[in-house]
């Protein structure tokens, strides 16, 4: 019998690419992260650094630039970009790339979008010099009334849009960090109360409630944060007690090295950590109850975050080993390996790629100067492309 259940693609999106006042008073006026992009050198022979995107170094606030990202995504097969959020105790940060840019695209009709509330603590990491703390800006914990001004914007300005993306009719809204979610609102209990409250907001605006997903996550990687695994803030040890105590109604995972280990230093093989990340879906998929929905990852390289001048050696986020050999065919089969593992689960297709646009990571589907459309190219070939061609490079 053919399986005719279709695929979901979702990319999570990170938009540190426009102006906003806060990095504007830290790093000084007219800074953005392209910043850290430019500036990036070869830390070792054979590192290819800096990397160049091909379309240049766009304001993705700017709602033709980000039409332009809209026409590629969809015309090579992605579904909805997840945008990395944030809302403080003192507000918003980096809303103008979701508000301005995509909400205003002409073509923003072509492809859906999602939040995933990514409140970890900020810290000064950009760039981090070698050895030195890393202050805390942002603290990522909220507090109640935060949480209750946070949500019913979501629900007024998000949640309601037509280009929202749903699962069997519920708006998708992802949690990066539950422990610092935990923190903030005071307990399980205390956090349980809060979900309620912002499924039943929902529904009195007129939504069938709320698909809240939750990113679980093993290995602490940024400074400043706390080991996300649910297993970590878990209900007698037992995290399938805790996400179900809290309601949430899937979990899936944000980018590879929360999971698999980077041994090499400088550099990781690629296709050693696809391995490792294909036995983390099969084991997660057995572990836990809920819905799991795998990711992909494109690639791994932080040392754009590093002070430049600063000797590259393994102390730690940024400094740290990078995934060597992710080249488009070594992607393309990462892609392969995830379609087969969708293929033999019962839930919904649903496959997270890290990411549209992580530039000073290393992690990005957008072209470059060298691979060009490949990466694109390789989505489009393993899972196919949706709707009306329209993109042209």
């Amino acid at each position: 019998m053919t399986d005719n259940r279709p695929y979901t693609l979702a990319s999570y999106y990170f938009p540190n690419y426009h102006l906003d006042p806060r990095n504007e008073a830290a790093h000084g006026a007219g800074w953005t992260e392209w910043e850290l992009v430019r500036r990036a050198e070869p830390r070792f022979p054979g590192h290819r650094q800096p990397r160049v995107p091909l379309w240049g170094h766009e304001d993705e606030a700017d709602p033709a630039v980000m039409a332009h990202k809209i026409a590629a995504a969809a015309d090579h097969g992605l579904d909805a970009f997840i945008f990395d959020w944030y809302w403080y105790d003192d507000g918003p940060f980096l809303e103008r790339c979701l508000d301005e840019g995509f909400l205003g695209a002409a073509n923003v009709d072509r492809l859906r979008f999602a939040l995933m509330w990514a409140n970890h603590t900020w810290v000064d990491i950009h760039p981090a010099k070698l050895r030195n703390p890393h202050h805390p800006l942002y603290p990522g914990p909220v507090a109640r009334a935060t949480w209750d001004r946070l949500t019913d914007h979501v629900i007024a300005r998000y949640l309601t849009h037509p280009a929202y993306w749903r699962i069997e009719g519920r708006p998708y809204f992802s949690i990066y960090d539950l422990t610092a979610l935990l923190q903030g609102l005071g307990g399980v209990a205390a956090t349980r109360a809060a979900l309620d409250d912002f499924r039943r907001k929902a529904e009195a605006a007129g939504l069938p409630g709320l698909h809240l997903n939750a990113v679980v996550w093993s290995v602490r990687i940024l400074p400043g944060e706390a080991a996300g695994d649910a297993g970590d803030a878990s209900v007698a040890g037992d995290p399938n007690a805790l996400l179900e105590a809290l309601g949430f109604d899937s979990i899936g995972s944000y980018v590879w090295i929360h999971h698999v280990p980077l041994p090499g230093f400088p550099e990781t093989p690629y296709l050693d950590v696809l391995a490792g990340a294909a036995a983390h879906w099969r084991r997660t998929a057995a572990e836990f109850r809920l819905p799991y929905h795998p990711n992909v990852t494109m690639g791994w390289d932080a040392s754009p975050r590093t002070v430049q001048s600063d000797r590259y050696e393994n102390a730690g986020y940024p400094f740290m080993p990078m995934l060597g050999g992710n080249t488009p065919e070594a992607f393309r089969e990462a892609l392969l390996t995830a379609r087969r593992f969708l293929d033999e689960q019962p839930a919904p297709r649903i496959l997270t790629l890290n990411a549209w646009n992580e530039w000073t990571e290393g992690s990005y589907l957008e072209p470059d100067t060298v691979d060009g459309l490949a990466y694109l190219e390789a989505v489009r070939d393993v899972f196919g492309a949706r709707g009306t061609a329209s993109y042209e490079g």
